[in-house]
């Protein structure tokens, strides 16, 4: 956008977007759609229902009626037929991962203090929070967008018979049961931490996969990698790491591969300005406000990275996800 494009009434509109990502936060957090469900609803009978105050779920119901979420009728609420099947848990289209974006809320609102350190603020790593609940939300709005992207990456992939893959930090296993459905006799291996592992044998066993697909637990930080790979596979891995240990893991990958093996890095890939694509510029905000280096990383970066991990035949692969690949070959 240029910059005489941006009139006061667009700075506005900005500066205020966060006031309906919270309504929509907050009421996805308390189940307000799932406890209206296919009803109509008076919010009294909503707040007595979740055990919270009544004018204030009145008013919430209200600008979620306002923003077309729920539909008013008289005093009574109803869901809207989109928030019926994306925000009511008993829906197959239900999106269980915005719990995670719950949770970044409150990292994203230590952003001044964060660019103020170069870092994320300790105070808020160091909150009271359940791990476990944590991890539960973030694999799941993993799983939400890997498995609508993993049939068409697993598709790029032109996976050969009998291929064996390592998937390094796959959390629900969504590409790897893509894997090796789309490919003859292919097997996979995820490799994640052991608290990562009980929820991705969850996501497995759910498909069916639990014979052709191998769970090792590991942290790749400070572990090697299990090695003897055709493909290793890293998608969303590299922005949570500093420059030196995405150097270090990279070099456990290729040390993972066979010979003629291929290393696999997805990822927002920025242009040298460090501008485009703007998503991946948001994003490395979201690695400085959530972890203690992460970042978003220019092609040229993760090229040297892989050839110092001994991958040549380096090529770009786009997805239409607004990620990108960057392949190569160990050789032979």
């Amino acid at each position: 956008m240029k910059d005489t494009e941006a009139t006061p009434e667009f700075i506005r509109e900005i500066a205020y977007a966060f006031q309906r990502s919270r309504i929509l936060l907050t009421a996805y957090e308390l189940g307000i759609f799932g406890n209206v469900g296919d009803q109509s609803e008076f919010s009294q009978d909503v707040a007595r229902s979740l055990g919270i105050d009544w004018r204030a779920t009145d008013r919430l119901m209200n600008a979620l009626a306002a923003m077309g979420l729920l539909l008013k009728e008289g005093d009574t609420f109803r869901n809207s037929p989109s928030a019926s099947r994306y925000l009511v848990p008993s829906s197959p289209d239900y999106l269980s991962g915005l719990m995670h974006t719950v949770h970044l809320w409150d990292t994203w609102s230590t952003l001044t203090n964060a660019v103020r350190l170069g870092t994320s603020v300790p105070a808020q790593q160091d909150r009271k929070e359940d791990t476990t609940t944590w991890t539960q939300a973030f694999i799941a709005a993993m799983n939400d967008r890997a498995r609508k992207q993993a049939p068409v990456v697993a598709a790029l992939m032109s996976l050969s018979e009998g291929m064996r893959v390592l998937d390094v930090g796959g959390g629900s296993g969504a590409f790897a049961i893509a894997f090796v459905r789309a490919g003859k006799n292919v097997t996979a291996t995820v490799f994640d931490l052991p608290q990562v592992l009980p929820l991705t044998r969850r996501y497995v066993g759910a498909e069916g996969l639990l014979e052709r697909i191998n769970l090792v637990p590991g942290d790749y930080t400070t572990d090697e990698l299990p090695r003897g790979y055709d493909l290793v596979f890293l998608s969303a891995i590299i922005h949570s790491n500093s420059p030196d240990q995405n150097r270090a893991l990279l070099r456990k990958c290729g040390l993972a591969l066979n010979p003629n093996g291929y290393l696999v890095v997805q990822d927002f890939i920025m242009n040298e300005s460090r501008t485009g694509p703007p998503a991946g510029a948001f994003f490395a905000l979201n690695m400085l406000v959530g972890t203690a280096e992460g970042d978003t990383y220019t092609e040229s970066e993760i090229r040297g990275w892989m050839k110092a991990a001994g991958v040549s035949d380096i090529t770009r692969v786009e997805t239409p996800f607004g990620s990108a690949q960057l392949r190569g070959r160990k050789p032979s």
